[in-house]
């Protein structure tokens, strides 16, 4: 997933996204050991990408 896709995003999909790629992160690593190498390096970018734009001025407000 690329910034600009993030940034079109409203908070409610961000959310989304972010919980759906952490449920798609535990799950990969449950199976890496039976599938081999997986995507895993490629969702945590995407988590981090999505967690440093709600951090800054344009994500979520901080509570």
């Amino acid at each position: 997933m690329k910034y600009k896709e993030i940034t079109k995003m409203n908070n409610e999909e961000r959310e989304r996204k972010l919980h759906d790629l952490k449920i798609e992160l535990l799950k990969s690593k449950t199976n890496a050991s039976k599938t081999g190498n997986t995507n895993t390096r490629e969702i945590k970018r995407t988590i981090a990408k999505i967690l440093t734009f709600n951090s800054s001025d344009g994500g979520i407000e901080k509570k």
